[in-house]
């Protein structure tokens, strides 16, 4: 079943025209224990059971042993950014905790012993570290972490030191991209602590003109002052990127390119993974800019949910062949119902 009306991911936040989502990540580690990298698997057992213990006031959240969860599923956690591609190799030892709607994830034993990170549609910096810092109380306060009054959390990286947090926001920027000014972008913005990647973080490739801001600063710095800083930046991008789709529309072929996505969305029996993202990232932009009647949450849902191994639980699809077409006839059915409604 196609679940995107009710994914959190398919909601309208702020900003949702170039924002699409807003991610914040606590890193902790356990004191007295050797950071991830060191831990055998009873080890790292070890820190499962501690956190599980400390967690039972989470009734929301489902216990999961990675090593136990099957491969597709992983991947998929992953595409959908619940878990890191690092997390989803399912290292022995390792184990989640996941809420049930989605929107608060506990990695036990990815880079450090403690990954928790909650989601928000749209631009909700605030909102989502309220979240986060919710349930890191109630953790924090069975849990003996990790702590100096010098240094702040203690991590396995130096980069994390501090606050330990890292916020996020995942942008759509089809427009800065075609104008090829997301380098001189980025470059500005690393001056004012922050970094610009593709959309699953450092080495991914900005695949349908999604990227990841976030703030590279977690020392010598509060988190309220680094949300601030983030939220303050994110704002202005979104305006660049609104200016840029502007200008764009002003060339008669950018309309036409849209449409003639449309089109192939619409119409064809066999779409390919990147061809898809690309075609529907120039639905979305034709959706917030007025040129496309369709809903831009469907189609950033379809985006998340057109990914291999999603797709593959979702349709019962194995094959290549198989899942391009799942793929495209996905697509065509939700362009179908987003005309008649």
């Amino acid at each position: 079943m196609f679940r995107s009306h009710n994914a959190w991911y398919a909601q309208s936040g702020p900003e949702s025209d170039v924002v699409l989502s807003t991610r914040v990540r606590l890193a902790r580690n356990l004191a007295n224990l050797p950071f991830t990298a060191r831990l055998s698997e009873d080890g790292k057992r070890r820190v499962a059971e501690t956190v599980q213990k400390a967690a039972q006031e989470l009734a929301e959240f489902t216990w999961i042993d990675m090593d136990q969860l099957p491969r597709l599923q992983a991947a998929s956690m992953a595409e959908r950014r619940l878990i890191s591609v690092q997390f989803a190799a399912q290292e022995p030892g390792t184990a989640l905790l996941l809420q049930e709607d989605e929107r608060v994830s506990i990695m036990l034993c990815e880079e450090d012993h403690v990954r928790l990170q909650a989601l928000a549609p749209g631009l909700a910096v605030e909102d989502a570290f309220a979240r986060a810092n919710e349930i890191d109380t109630i953790l924090s306060r069975k849990l003996d972490y990790a702590f100096s009054n010098t240094l702040g959390y203690l991590t396995q990286c130096p980069t994390n030191l501090g606050t330990a947090m890292r916020a996020s926001v995942l942008l759509h920027l089809p427009a800065l991209a075609a104008l090829k000014r997301v380098g001189r972008l980025a470059e500005s913005i690393s001056k004012l602590g922050l970094t610009i990647r593709g959309a699953f973080g450092e080495g991914s490739q900005a695949e349908g003109a999604l990227f990841q801001l976030s703030n590279q600063v977690t020392l010598g710095i509060a988190e309220q002052q680094a949300i601030e800083n983030l939220q303050a930046i994110t704002l202005q991008i979104a305006e660049q990127e609104r200016l840029a789709r502007a200008e764009l529309l002003q060339r008669p072929e950018w309309e036409n390119k849209i449409w003639r996505a449309y089109g192939i969305c619409r119409y064809a029996r066999m779409l390919e993974s990147s061809e898809a993202i690309e075609l529907l990232s120039l639905l979305r932009m034709g959706a917030a800019c007025e040129v496309l009647n369709v809903s831009r949450e469907t189609i950033y849902a379809l985006m998340t949910e057109i990914q291999p191994a999603t797709l593959c639980i979702a349709q019962d699809v194995s094959n290549p062949d198989e899942r391009d077409k799942a793929r495209a006839e996905m697509i065509r059915n939700e362009l179908t119902m987003n005309n008649e409604q």
